[in-house]
């Protein structure tokens, strides 16, 4: 696929959602044309028999924790993790042009996004807060519908994309949001737009362990000979399985050649093991820190 191709990248949510606004950010150097669904389920079976299309899916928060579901989604399909993005969420204030914060008697957005600006909407009693499906969505439904009087939750992309106003910006109470996105895709895809050999350093991984005693201390010892380091472990139990778990491990490294070497270390140890992907990993900015 030539550069000049228009990328085509599922999110979930609309055009200027969250997860539009990463892809976008992520693909800084490609046009893309986003390809909203509803649900992840949806996104996860257009990719599995669209084989033109990439996907861009939220795997973690800073606030609400790991999105278990889509866990699990990467793993029932057959699809490459071919990198990650880190985006701080950052909410604004946004209406019709020529509202005032004083004029409005409502405010609309995905329930997540109300409660991560609570303290600031409690300063301002007058705001009816109304739950919606999608921070973006709440935006484009005022402009669309031309509802003075109200005011969506959202973030800065969403707000500019439907020409509305931007009141106020920044009124999330935790600064410290970021949503960890991975990019996924079929395996002729990611041969052709993921990232050179020498250019990774992190993988995805999940596996099952026999349920015998220091099963899981003995797959750490062995990662830790060869300097690989767990930046995320996060179990799921097995279902019909008592007491037995999956486990999703993120690994970073300094030298593909180790990392692969370990991985061929800890096979034997493990009842299953698959590598969901191999990329490079994102490194949050300065002015973000």
């Amino acid at each position: 696929m030539e550069k000049t191709d228009k990328l085509r990248v599922t999110i979930q949510g609309i055009e200027g959602c969250f997860h539009d606004a990463a892809a976008r950010e992520y693909f800084s150097d490609r046009d893309i044309e986003p390809v909203p669904f509803n649900t992840f389920h949806e996104m996860f079976d257009a990719l599995d028999t669209d084989a033109s299309l990439v996907g861009i899916v939220a795997i973690e928060n800073t606030i609400a924790g790991s999105l278990l579901q889509n866990h699990e989604l990467l793993r029932q399909h057959n699809l490459s993790v071919i990198g990650e993005h880190k985006k701080r969420i950052s909410h604004v204030l946004a209406a019709l042009p020529g509202q005032t914060i004083d004029s409005l008697n409502e405010v609309k957005s995905h329930p997540m996004a109300l409660m991560q600006c609570e303290q600031y909407l409690l300063r301002h009693p007058n705001l009816k807060m109304t739950e919606t499906f999608d921070t973006a969505g709440s935006a484009r439904d005022i402009a669309d519908n031309k509802l003075s009087g109200q005011a969506a939750v959202c973030g800065e992309y969403a707000a500019n994309l439907y020409n509305l106003e931007i009141l106020e910006k920044g009124i999330e109470t935790n600064r410290r949001n970021f949503t960890r996105f991975l990019i996924v895709t079929n395996s002729l895809l990611a041969s052709e737009i993921g990232p050179k050999e020498n250019e990774i350093n992190k993988a995805s991984i999940v596996f099952t362990l026999p349920h015998t005693g220091g099963a899981l201390s003995k797959i750490l010892t062995v990662l830790s000979f060869y300097d690989i380091n767990l930046s995320k472990i996060q179990s799921m139990p097995i279902i019909g399985r008592e007491w037995e778990y999956r486990f999703y491990v993120d690994l970073t490294f300094d030298s593909l050649v180790r990392y692969r070497q370990s991985i061929d270390a800890v096979r034997p140890l493990t009842n299953d093991i698959t590598i969901l992907g191999e990329y490079k990993e994102f490194i949050t900015p300065p002015e973000e820190n």
